[in-house]
């Protein structure tokens, strides 16, 4: 983390692998503060542990940078971390590693399809060998109610958080009723290079939805 007024610019690849589809951009490369609702919950691995998570967003929503926001706070934890996405999409890693992330002790499994992430990521889940599993889904993500129960059901056994990344707009339904909280990411901004990224929980079956959690980012050239 640094400190308030310092400049982050964030890096970001001028190409990818013929064939990888670019994806939503991390914002900012680390949040220069993070407040949220007082007495609310905060958007970090404790609250996310043992529980099947879903975030959503569309377009140039915050998606990817809450998500790896998550990432960061359980490397401090030193929690082994899966990012599991298909071979028509990638995160940018320089932008991923501008934002602090450890690119050698980040695990990516990359598979054939959409539908063959949350297969993957049940086989890691069951290992009980890591701390947090992102599933990058996408848009028309469906994973059947049997899988999501076992993957509920890893995530309970091992504490392991399992953060769905899915393409739709909040008032979209959920993964499934297995989804303990859902959140829709959002961006506004604030100045030049100033944006908030925001979350707004949708579904929290633990603590009641409608409590924000807002990071105050800067944003790469390109976008002041």
């Amino acid at each position: 983390m640094i400190g308030a007024g310092t400049r982050a610019d964030m890096l970001v690849l001028d190409s990818l692998p013929q064939g990888v589809t670019r994806g939503a951009t991390v914002l900012a490369s680390r949040p220069l503060s993070s407040n949220s609702i007082p007495l609310m919950p905060r958007w970090g691995l404790q609250e996310i542990a043992g529980m099947l998570t879903e975030l959503s967003g569309v377009g140039g929503s915050a998606c990817l940078t809450l998500a790896t926001s998550i990432v960061l706070d359980a490397q401090r934890q030193e929690e082994t971390t899966a990012w599991i996405t298909s071979n028509n999409s990638s995160f940018f890693p320089l932008d991923v590693a501008a934002a602090g992330i450890d690119l050698e002790a980040l695990a990516v499994v990359r598979v054939p399809d959409a539908p063959s992430v949350a297969r993957a990521a049940d086989r890691l889940a069951r290992s009980g060998a890591f701390g947090l599993l992102v599933l990058d889904l996408g848009a028309n993500a469906r994973v059947p109610t049997a899988l999501q129960a076992r993957l509920r059901s890893s995530a309970r056994k091992h504490d392991t958080a399992i953060l769905c990344l899915t393409e739709k707009r909040g008032i979209a339904s959920s993964l499934g009723p297995l989804v303990s909280l859902r959140g829709e990411a959002r961006i506004r901004r604030l100045s030049d290079d100033r944006f908030a990224c925001e979350l707004r929980v949708l579904k929290d079956k633990h603590r009641g939805p409608d409590w924000v959690h807002t990071e105050i980012c800067c944003g790469p050239e390109g976008m002041y």
